[in-house]
Parts: C-alpha cells; sequence; structure tokens
C-alpha cells in the first residue's frame, strides 16, 4: 500500500488576496507573485515557510468554488491542505479500490505549481477537502 507524503501545503481562502497576502508578508516576508488559475476559478499567492507552504487563495470569476466557499465563510478559512505522492496515477488507483471518492473526472490536472494534482472528496476524510500533488 502507497502512503501519503509529506505535507506540501494549506490552503486558506480568504476575501481579500492582497490584504492577506501583506498580512502574511509583514510576519514572514517571503511571498510569491500573485498567479490566476482560470481553470480552478481562483487567484492564489503561496507563503513560503521553512517546512512547508501556505496557499492564500480568492475567487476568480463568478463561477468559483471558492466565492461559494466565502459565501458560507465571510472571513475565509481553511480551505484544504495537500499531501506529496510519488504517483499520482497509482495513488488514484489504490483509492478508488479502497472506496474512496476522487472529485472531478478522477483525472489529474496541473496546479498551481504546474505538477499534476487531484481531490479527493472531503466526506472520504472527515470532513477535510484533501489535495495530492505528485511530486
Amino acid at each position: 500500500m502507497r502512503h501519503f507524503g509529506r505535507l506540501n501545503h494549506v490552503a486558506i481562502a480568504v476575501p481579500d488576496l492582497e490584504q492577506a497576502a501583506e498580512l502574511y508578508r509583514s510576519v514572514n516576508g517571503n511571498i510569491t507573485t500573485v498567479q490566476e488559475l482560470p481553470e480552478y476559478g481562483v487567484k492564489v499567492v503561496f507563503v513560503e515557510l521553512s517546512n512547508t507552504r501556505l496557499e492564500l487563495m480568492t475567487p476568480l470569476g463568478d463561477h468559483s468554488e471558492i466565492a461559494d466557499f466565502l459565501e458560507k465563510n465571510p472571513s475565509g478559512g481553511l480551505h484544504h491542505i495537500c499531501f506529496e505522492v510519488e504517483n499520482i496515477l497509482e495513488m488514484r488507483d489504490q483509492l478508488i479500490e479502497e472506496g474512496i471518492t476522487i472529485l472531478g473526472d478522477g483525472n489529474p490536472k496541473p496546479g498551481a505549481r504546474g505538477k499534476p494534482v487531484l481531490f479527493i472528496d472531503p466526506q472520504n476524510f472527515d470532513g477535510t477537502l484533501v489535495e495530492l500533488e505528485e511530486q
């Protein structure tokens, strides 16, 4: 059985990306430039930490799932956690075999860092949305 690797990042939905980035810049200083990811309906920046990173995300456009999240949580909050995996297709197949639901069409798509990612239905992990990123 394959296992999840190290924690890649923790994603936080924020209502104002520039304000949130400035806050984290003031306490950490190491922030990436803003990326627009229209395929996911988000704008993101990463806060680089010594042992992981934070992904700050805000809606891009009117049909963003993050907009729905922020409607329910207007101040923002924890959106998902991301774990690294060696082979995302093998992990996907193993998880499906174990009865875990992969969101979307089940095929990996490039994430914010260009690497293949998948999301696991939160109902399978105690209400937590889990992203897997191939390393």
